[in-house]
């Protein structure tokens, strides 16, 4: 996996120490989020951050730096409260090995045929990464995919699971999407601080 990818997965908090560069398998699996994952477009919505503030105050009142910390804290738990997010989550997805737990789970909705017209890959066998509340819903990774280094990224949508297929680009840029700490936090302050009107 490209030396950009993981760095930018650290600075998205996410824990690279396991990965041993054997196979893009091995890499996918070894890496771990213990936070959900903001999109660059959250600034747009701001899911949840006036109810925080809401319910927050006092705090922000009498310590604005408790209070930023606390929201941090909120945002970036292991939680799946609706705001927007994506959560990274590493497994697999086998349906077309035979043997496999999931063989034959697309069966009667999609050809083997359908899929290689939009991904490229040997085996068709595939790492889920990422899911979201957004749409798609779900995005993944051929695990043949001819470029290891930095592998495309797909997306379908659980209800048009594997029917419907979108390339998302490469997963350097898929990880590029996402805000670090520092940028949301920066997003969450500027709002707050100078657009708020309730305040």
């Amino acid at each position: 996996m490209k030396q950009e990818i993981l760095l930018q997965i650290q600075k998205l908090g996410g824990n690279i120490n396991n990965i041993k560069g054997n196979s893009l398998q091995e890499d996918l699996e070894s890496i771990e989020f213990k936070h959900p994952l903001y999109p660059d477009d959250f600034a747009d919505e701001l899911y949840g951050v006036d109810e925080f503030y809401k319910n927050n105050l006092p705090l922000y009142v009498a310590s604005k730096k408790a209070f930023y910390n606390n929201l941090l804290d909120h945002f970036f738990s292991d939680h799946e409260i609706p705001y927007g997010q994506a959560f990274f989550r590493n497994f697999l997805f086998t349906p077309f090995k035979k043997g496999s737990e999931d063989f034959d789970e697309l069966d009667g909705l999609v050809e083997e045929s359908e899929i290689r017209e939009v991904v490229t890959g040997g085996d068709l066998e595939f790492m889920c990464i990422c899911y979201s509340y957004g749409f798609p819903d779900q995005y993944f990774i051929c695990l043949t995919d001819p470029n290891p280094e930095n592998p495309t990224v797909y997306g379908t949508d659980h209800e048009v699971f594997f029917q419907e297929i979108e390339n998302e680009g490469t997963l350097e840029d898929f990880f590029k999407r996402f805000l670090t700490k520092d940028k949301f936090l920066e997003i969450v302050e500027n709002y707050i601080e100078n657009l708020k009107t309730d305040k």
